[in-house]
């Protein structure tokens, strides 16, 4: 599965910065660097951390640098963008490799050298290995590490890096002198909030002698040795970021090295109880769990088999439940509803982790409030979830239904029945009743709901007062999901020995409605939204978008078979593209070819034209429906997701991204592997691809 690049991928900075590696560790903490090891965004960092899993994430260490000195010279390796230079280590850079965990080869005339960076499961806990083979000089090797303690995304300045410090023998011990931070406003975060920290940084060396580098002679042209100053991000840079951040380099750990000496080695960094596990092993151990994973689900295919072990990252300890949880995606995103429920049945079920899918569901029927199902957890333990979505809580009959078809024990109805199935009802009582954000379905049997500045559909964007897409009104999507829960709860009702009838009605009643009032005979496809006036007349948004795939994707269709090739027909002839379907077809006059830029003009084009990776599986699983798995169809859908399979190979390596450019989808966009990207592409090939060919 490993993927190996070479100088190739790295001829100059720019290209090296690209592509980026990430590995997790199960409870919201991360690892995430470029190929050449530069940091290319607030977000990158050795050790992240989650203080409150999978929340309350932190910064602690931001990076490790190399250097060699021998008699004839220093050398050294480290790569990083600055105000006004950069440093080139990664000219001595023979290979990048990701085996599950990252490793760099470098090489300095006969000097040889592998590091490679692994998290503790988990744990707060990361390992830098080295393995080194000396030249034919006396060598040292020096070592810096880069301390931080910063919320996670953010940069910080230099006043603020202060530590109470002390070694003994080999373990340096770091204790942040600053107990409150204010966090930027953001997501679920109040203007003004302070944080209080209180964390103490372990870092040990298993060899070498530590070095004070306030004691090396300064001068008004040396720079800062105890700071790292004035790192750019180049990909925060592009998105409109004018900062730059500074990192705490207290000490070096200095190794030396006899002529021809062979030596291994390891860093340990955590904010937990130092013990004396070895990193190499804990590397081994990171390693040997996704490898068993990946032979769990048994596919013995190489696409499918780096899904599986991408599927991983995203599946975490959810402390407040204490059952699992799903973040939507990295480097930012938390655990979504929306997302979740999209995701689920790609990273669980294709995955043959079912204990996992009855957590996440289980864990998801302890949020729901009037009906709805959280949209999102923010960032913080402080706050409280948001429930600002009209289409999560209809994908939880999917994704309740996906179990029971993937699993169908006895067991994993009584699970249902028990634990799920009081929680469907309940929401189905909310839609038909009416709750919050003007949710309720009308007279005809459809689902409406938003009004002003709500948001509640996938495609949320709102700038201050503009609302982007605002759908308000019955949206076609939605009322597909509604439909498909429906039968859900007709199917469960039976199973469960109760009266079905009122579902049954109830669903003939709502793809009369929907038949009626959604099919748009002109373009031959579906209307995307029917806006409702407020003297209650109806007007179809004639606008051609993606949503509508999923109306024939789901497992009821309210669509005959005629119809429903003509939907999928009309996807793919507007808004297909090999990495994701475009969100509005480049002939409406709206339409935003292009994702990048300031954060305004990026968020105009969100939902106006920018290609969609997760939309991907729907619109596969709906091409191999309408032409009925045949063989010519599965392969042209088996090319489809091997497309993504080179995607693969580029941005976050094994990761497939948020989004694409809408004109020209190929570099990753948004966040650079997300949830239900990686989790459609995975059910769509597995479901619809493998079993046919």
């Amino acid at each position: 599965m490993k993927y190996q690049l070479g100088r190739n991928n790295f001829r100059t900075l720019k290209e090296g910065l690209e592509k980026e590696w990430l590995i997790t560790n199960g409870i919201g903490g991360l690892s995430n660097k470029t190929i050449i090891g530069d940091s290319n965004r607030n977000h990158s960092g050795y050790l992240s951390v989650s203080l409150n899993p999978p929340a309350d994430r932190w910064t602690i260490l931001s990076n490790v640098h190399e250097s060699i000195i021998n008699e004839k010279k220093e050398t050294d390796l480290a790569t990083q963008e600055y105000l006004v230079f950069h440093r080139e280590g990664y000219r001595y850079l023979n290979q990048f490799e990701l085996d599950v965990v990252p490793t760099y080869t470098y090489q300095v005339d006969d000097f040889y050298m592998k590091k490679t960076i692994s998290l503790e499961y988990g744990k707060n806990t990361v390992v830098v290995c080295y393995q080194i083979e000396n030249g034919a000089q006396d060598t040292e090797l020096h070592i810096t590490p880069l301390f931080n303690c910063k919320p996670y995304g953010e940069a910080i300045e230099k006043a603020e890096l202060k530590f109470d410090m002390k070694i003994e023998e080999n373990v340096l011990t770091l204790t942040p002198k600053q107990k409150e931070v204010q966090l930027e406003k953001g997501i679920g975060v109040a203007e003004g909030t302070t944080v209080s920290k209180d964390i103490t940084i372990s870092f040990m060396t298993s060899e070498g002698e530590y070095f004070d580098r306030s004691l090396k002679p300064t001068s008004m042209a040396a720079p800062n040795y105890v700071i790292e100053e004035n790192e750019v991000y180049g990909i925060d840079s592009r998105n409109g970021f004018t900062g730059v951040d500074n990192h705490g380099t207290p000490y070096d750990v200095i190794v030396k090295l006899k002529a021809f000496e062979k030596k291994k080695m390891y860093l340990k960094c955590t904010i937990e109880k130092l013990d004396s596990k070895d990193g190499f092993t804990i590397a081994e151990e990171y390693k040997k769990r996704i490898y068993q994973l990946v032979e769990k689900a048994g596919y013995k295919d190489t696409f499918a088999d780096r899904l599986v072990w991408a599927a991983d990252h995203f599946i975490v300890d959810r402390k407040s439940t204490g059952l699992k949880t799903i973040l939507a995606g990295y480097p930012w995103f938390l655990d979504w509803g929306r997302d979740t429920m999209i995701a689920l049945q790609g990273l669980t079920l294709s995955t043959k982790r079912f204990e996992d899918c009855r957590e996440i569901l289980e864990s998801f029927s302890k949020y729901v409030k009037n009906g709805l199902l959280p949209n999102v957890f923010p960032g913080s333990s402080r706050e409280k979830p948001m429930y600002n979505t009209i289409d999560a809580s209809m994908w939880y009959f999917y994704s309740v239904f996906k179990y029971l078809e993937y699993t169908g024990e006895e067991s994993d109805y009584n699970f249902v029945q028990n634990k799920i199935y009081p929680v469907l009802k309940e929401i189905i009582c909310a839609y038909k009743n009416g709750t919050d954000f003007n949710i309720h379905m009308e007279a005809d049997g459809l689902i409406a709901g938003g009004s002003n500045l709500d948001q509640l559909t996938w495609m949320d964007v709102r700038v201050g007062d503009w609302v982007v897409t605002p759908r308000h009104g019955k949206a076609v999507e939605i009322n597909g999901l509604w439909y498909n829960a429906l039968k859900i709860m007709e199917q469960l009702s039976n199973r469960f020995e109760e009266d079905s009838q009122p579902y049954a009605q109830l669903a003939k009643q709502v793809q009369n409605s929907f038949v009626d009032k959604f099919w748009n005979e002109q373009k031959q496809c579906l209307f995307d939204c029917i806006e409702i006036t407020e003297d209650g007349k109806e007007i179809p948004d004639g606008k051609i978008r993606p949503n509508q795939i999923w109306v024939v994707s789901l497992p009821f269709s309210v669509l005959d078979q005629e119809k429903e090739r003509k939907v999928v027909q009309a996807v793919y002839q507007h808004l297909y593209t090999p990495y994701g379907i475009r969100s509005l077809s480049p002939e409406d006059k709206e339409y935003k070819g292009s994702y990048r830029g300031r954060m305004i003009e990026r968020d105009g084009a969100y939902h106006m034209g920018t290609a969609w990776g997760f939309i991907s599986g729907g619109f596969i699983s709906a091409y191999c429906k309408v032409h009925h798995h045949s063989k010519e169809a599965v392969l042209r859908a088996k090319e489809m997701c091997q497309y993504f399979e080179d995607h693969m190979q580029d941005g976050c390596l094994n990761g497939i991204a948020e989004v694409f450019d809408g004109d020209y989808a190929c570099t990753s966009r948004g966040c650079y592997t997300q949830a239900w990207s990686v989790g459609e592409v995975l059910r769509a090939y597995t479901e619809d691809v493998l079993p046919y060919l």
